[in-house]
């Protein structure tokens, strides 16, 4: 039976999930996850990013991404449970906004791969920076404000881009390159995204950016989904000729190259376009039908949905990218996910079952006590000083701290994407803390709608899984529909439903969160008499 491949290179690992399809027989036959410090420590990685001084600072190494693909594809050949003759198509999903650096010798260098030899010591030649800038990265306040100035203010480049200019964003990112390094800079041909790099070393060429991820880079004109001349020259001179072609997402742009054909005993199947981590889960949770949102819950939370037309966040927070299916998908994300939830559990010396039973213990709304969990410096509200602040939060009772932080994180989506318009009918849940029941009855009870639980986590590898089927599908000259391409894969195996004397008591406490996060921000007053004001109704504890 037909196979098709979907890889995930994020933050901490990379993941690839294989699909089997033939007509309804539909399932997955392989998941499998490397993980980037535990797998590959002799880059010194922590949660997959390289250690700086500035915690300002975050950036990877292109090579770790490059031998965890060598590494993976040999696990694959090895897996004597498929029939890898039958692989149709590859596609991949990467961790958004992340720029790798090429030089003048990566288009021969790609093209000569040498099957005899490992992948990463290979690329190491073609790279003028070694590093990679990635999402986390929050140094470039000031690139973000000139390049804003040039185009007329940030209003102007979030209509034509779909954000306005964010620090973790790849024109920002290459903009400071140029300004702090201008022969590095000079010595780039190609500026890559992680997506179409990994993808260049499938298909042994400088592969295409995909409008889903390309939309996060500050650099698209988002409803043309061609490279805009006022944000490029905004942003660094010459960079027109520095960035890869635009290709829609169901493009076939190459095929298994030579080495990895001989390499691992591959077929020379179809490479489709790879994208966006999130634009991937957009495919990979089921969202192809306007009304449903999904809460991904990993090393950043994000919430996501499609929209048919563009539309602006007006407080600038949050984004609007190219989707898969040719529409458009908003995003909010809040870079305090995971690693705050990891920071909380630790703190007070538990593991996952002990953090999910302090949850269970404490009653909805906390009785008031509101946490900011801004471990690190966060995205959505934008909070470049990392701390965490407590509004009647007594820091020493690992209960109430379990509860805050999940309840911060479940009311802060809330908050952040009204401006989306969307009557939402379901929420779909995914990440590795969407295993979390309890979470999840967090999430149900705060946005007041049911939430579905889907079989598998890795959205973002699932989706470009199911994005190279449909690639696939199209080469071959037959139309196919998302919800034909989706199905037997996005059916929920539990369901979430609000308790309603939860969201009674919710519905109060997102205005005490809101006035928390104000007041934090510096743009209210002190939230205190409203902490109390909650605490006094509900009785004493």
């Amino acid at each position: 039976m037909p196979l098709y491949l979907g890889f995930d290179s994020s933050t901490q690992g990379l993941t690839g999930i294989v699909v089997e399809i033939a007509g309804s027989e539909r399932r997955v036959v392989l998941q499998r996850s490397l993980n980037f410090d535990a797998d590959f420590p002799q880059y010194g990685t922590r949660s997959g990013v390289l250690p700086r001084p500035d915690p300002l600072v975050a950036t990877s190494s292109p090579l770790l991404w490059a031998e965890a693909l060598d590494r993976f594809m040999g696990i694959l050949a090895r897996d004597s449970t498929l029939d890898l003759t039958q692989l149709r198509a590859v596609s991949g999903a990467a961790q958004q906004h992340g720029s790798v650096y090429l030089n003048g010798a990566a288009a021969a260098g790609l093209a000569r791969l040498d099957p005899q030899g490992p992948l990463a010591g290979q690329v190491r030649p073609m790279l003028s920076r070694a590093d990679a800038p990635i999402w986390m990265d929050a140094s470039t306040t000031a690139q973000c404000a000139a390049i804003a100035g040039a185009v007329g203010g940030n209003e102007v480049l979030a209509r034509l881009t779909g954000s306005r200019a964010f620090e973790r964003f790849t024109g920002p990112q290459i903009r400071k390159y140029h300004e702090e390094d201008p022969s590095g800079y000079a010595a780039t041909d190609r500026i890559h995204l992680v997506s179409s790099f990994l993808a260049s070393l499938l298909i042994g060429a400088h592969a295409p950016i995909e409008p889903g991820d390309g939309a996060g880079m500050n650099l698209m004109d988002l409803k043309a989904r061609r490279w805009s001349e006022v944000a490029v020259r905004a942003t660094a001179p010459g960079l027109d000729r520095k960035l890869p072609a635009l290709a829609p997402s169901w493009s076939v742009i190459g095929r298994l190259s030579r080495y990895w054909v001989e390499r691992y005993g591959l077929p020379p199947a179809n490479v489709i376009a790879w994208s966006g981590d999130n634009p991937s889960s957009l495919i990979g949770v089921g969202l192809v039908t306007a009304g449903r949102i999904a809460i991904s819950l990993g090393t950043s939370d994000t919430l996501f949905g499609l929209l048919r037309a563009p539309r602006v966040d007006a407080s600038g927070a949050s984004h609007v990218f190219g989707a898969p299916t040719g529409d458009y998908m908003a995003l909010v994300c809040f870079k305090n996910g995971s690693l705050a939830r990891e920071r909380v559990r630790d703190a007070y010396g538990l593991d996952w079952d002990g953090f999910s039973r302090r949850l269970r213990e404490t009653p909805p709304g906390n009785r008031g006590a509101i946490m900011l969990p801004w471990f690190e410096p966060e995205a959505t509200p934008p909070v470049l000083t990392p701390g965490v602040r407590r509004y009647g939060l007594d820091a020493g009772d690992a209960s109430v701290n379990v509860r805050a932080v999940i309840e911060a994180q479940m009311m802060a989506t809330a908050l952040h994407a009204g401006w989306m318009g969307e009557r939402v009918v379901a929420i779909h849940a995914t990440g590795g803390a969407a295993r979390n029941r309890d979470i999840l009855q967090v999430m149900a009870d705060v946005h007041g709608t049911e939430v579905q639980q889907l079989a598998v986590g890795e959205s973002a590898a699932l989706g470009a899984a199911l994005r190279a089927f449909h690639g696939d599908q199209l080469a071959q000259g037959r139309e196919i529909g998302w919800e034909e391409v989706v199905a037997g894969f996005v059916e929920p195996v539990a369901r979430v439903r609000p308790d309603p004397r939860s969201v009674a008591v919710y519905a109060e406490l997102k205005h005490v969160y809101a006035a928390c996060e104000a007041h934090a921000l510096g743009r209210g007053p002190d939230p205190t008499p409203l902490v109390q004001a909650f605490r006094s109704a509900r009785g004493p504890a």
